[in-house]
């Protein structure tokens, strides 16, 4: 007999900025910002290109934390996001 998935398997609820954040995150871009400017850019890794700035905020940014889709690494000026692959 098949289970069910209980509550805390489910994926969130999230919004299209979080949905297309994440989306970018997980097709080879990292998001990145800045304690000096401020602005979240989106990088492209395979060749270093800034794609555009983002469209999200830090609460977008601080949900997909909480959700455990995202983690942050970096250094004292630039923080890095990216995707956290799945774990099988």
């Amino acid at each position: 007999m098949p289970t069910k998935k209980t509550a805390d398997k489910l994926p969130p609820k999230l919004t299209d900025t979080q949905q297309d954040l994440l989306w970018h995150l997980n097709h080879g871009y990292q998001l990145e910002s800045s304690s000096v400017g401020g602005g979240l850019l989106l990088r492209r890794l395979k060749d270093d290109a800034v794609m555009r700035t983002a469209s999200s905020n830090r609460n977008t940014i601080r949900a997909l934390e909480q959700y455990g889709l995202v983690t942050a690494s970096g250094d004292a000026l630039t923080t890095i996001w990216r995707s956290k692959k799945p774990t099988k």
